[in-house]
């Protein structure tokens, strides 16, 4: 979701990127700066990406539908990713919106009820409303590859729906794009859906509201009845915190005094209290209150465009079990409902649709605490302090990107790092240095609410290692 005004949360929209501008005037620009002495541009280009498809998850859902294919694509540097579901022929689509910002392609369509199967693909993405270029790639795609032409009756058909992953959560503005889209679709697979910090949900969050700001992701569930078969998807980017059965909040970076054993009528109940500063201690950061839920449900049961849509609504509203608050003004909560029509039997006899959507609802539930990977956690720190001329091998003045550089100094046996371009590196601020705590000689944290570390090899620093990395090369000492 991308939301449309300025200055709330977690900054403003409408960033610059470099796949603005044609190659010739980025040529042009940098042999400017270098005429000119200044250091050159390290960060990549957009178009100078490597996508990364279909990477080894941590964990991952296994199930057998041949008619489902899934393709899930990454880039690094973002990090940032798209996640694409693949029918094997055109399936009939619904869709069921809630949240205040959504941002979709060829949304209306699923909304006018044909009985005839049109749908191809959903594609969820991140990169906020640029990241809409990966469902029309995928669109593309079909026809660049011959499975789809431009006959009326034979014309490609990918909805889909993005999430909002800038802001304070990374250093760059990088979004998933027509090559990172068309290489999912290409190499999507059956069977296998990688849960977590993955495609889609690669820099999701949720919490902020409560400035919780914990990393999440997409998750997934299955389950089979008979012949009848449920699939659901969900990439939680979400302002509400995720919750489990019994109430709790499965993650979230609290505030000192804050309950231990943190449910989420604690915050509900509190607000606008647990909102505020004062409420058990002071928010550290301003949350980042551009969030979404992107979800999809698939049955191979055959079912008329009403019952779909009816399924559609139902575990769309389910999900404010798993997530609360859900649905507000500032998430972008989309879900879309899919039957591939291989069978005809329901799971019982009665309500079908309604059965369907029951088991579908549960699932849902499983898929979205499936989406919360492992948080990261602050580093003990050493029991000495490292010499002076290690310190001093770590200076000097790192660029994470046109948005965000880091310099820092070695002092008095301390090391020192200050923000110096348009925006923070997380908690290490412009205003006023920030000491680093050595945890050895080539690690450092920030202590804080969030954990904060940097790694420095030779002539980058690495901040947060793992899922979320963010790197800085080092432009002069």
């Amino acid at each position: 979701m991308l939301w449309p005004r300025r200055g709330i949360g977690g900054g403003q929209m409408g960033g610059r990127h470099s796949s603005g501008k044609r190659p010739w005037s980025r040529a042009l620009a940098l042999s400017i700066l270098l005429a000119a002495g200044a250091a050159p541009v390290v960060a990549a280009p957009q178009d100078g990406l490597k996508p990364v498809i279909n990477s080894a998850a941590a964990k991952s859902l296994a199930f057998d539908w041949p008619m489902l294919r899934i393709g899930t694509g990454e880039y690094e540097e973002g990090p940032t990713g798209v996640t694409v579901f693949r029918f094997g022929r055109k399936v009939l689509g619904a869709i069921d919106v809630r949240g205040g910002g959504p941002g979709t392609v060829n949304s209306d369509f699923l909304r006018l009820g044909y009985e005839a199967p049109e749908l191809d693909a959903v594609v969820f993405s991140g990169g906020s409303w640029y990241g809409l270029e990966s469902v029309t790639a995928v669109d593309t795609a079909l026809k660049d590859d011959g499975e789809r032409g431009g006959h009326w009756d034979n014309v490609g058909l990918a909805v889909g729906s993005i999430i909002y992953d800038f802001g304070a959560r990374r250093l760059n503005e990088i979004y998933p794009d027509k090559r990172l889209a068309q290489a999912a679709l290409r190499d999507a697979r059956p069977g296998v859906f990688p849960q977590g910090p993955y495609g889609a949900g690669r820099s999701a969050m949720s919490g902020g509201l409560f400035g919780c700001s914990a990393h999440s992701g997409q998750g997934g569930a299955f389950r089979q009845i008979g012949q009848v078969k449920i699939a659901v998807f969900t990439v939680v980017n979400a302002l509400g915190v995720v919750t489990d059965r019994t109430g709790r909040v499965v993650a979230c970076h609290p505030e000192r005094g804050w309950p231990k054993d943190l449910r989420a009528t604690d915050l509900m109940g509190a607000t606008p209290d647990s909102l505020k500063p004062g409420w058990n201690g002071e928010r550290s950061v301003s949350p980042d209150r551009k969030n979404t839920t992107i979800s999809l449900v698939v049955t191979n049961r055959k079912l008329a465009p009403a019952e779909l849509q009816r399924v559609a609504a139902q575990v769309h509203t389910s999900m404010a079990r798993g997530i609360q608050p859900f649905a507000t003004e500032l998430d972008g909560d989309v879900l879309y409902a899919v039957s591939t029509a291989e069978v005809d039997a329901g799971p019982g006899d009665g309500l079908v649709s309604a059965e369907i959507g029951t088991v579908a609802s549960e699932l849902m539930w499983d898929a979205i605490l499936a989406a919360v990977p492992a948080q990261p956690q602050a580093p003990a720190p050493a029991a000495a302090t490292p010499d002076p001329a290690v310190l001093a091998r770590h200076a000097g003045e790192y660029r994470f990107s046109e948005l965000a550089s880091l310099r820092v100094t070695a002092e008095n046996g301390r090391l020192l790092g200050l923000a110096t371009g348009q925006r923070n590196v997380f908690a290490i601020k412009r205003e006023a240095p920030v000491e680093l705590m050595p945890v050895s000689d080539s690690e450092f944290a920030v202590p804080g609410r969030y954990p904060l570390t940097l790694r420095f090899e030779r002539d980058r620093v690495v901040i947060n290692p793992g899922r979320w990395q963010q790197v800085g090369v080092r432009t002069r000492r």
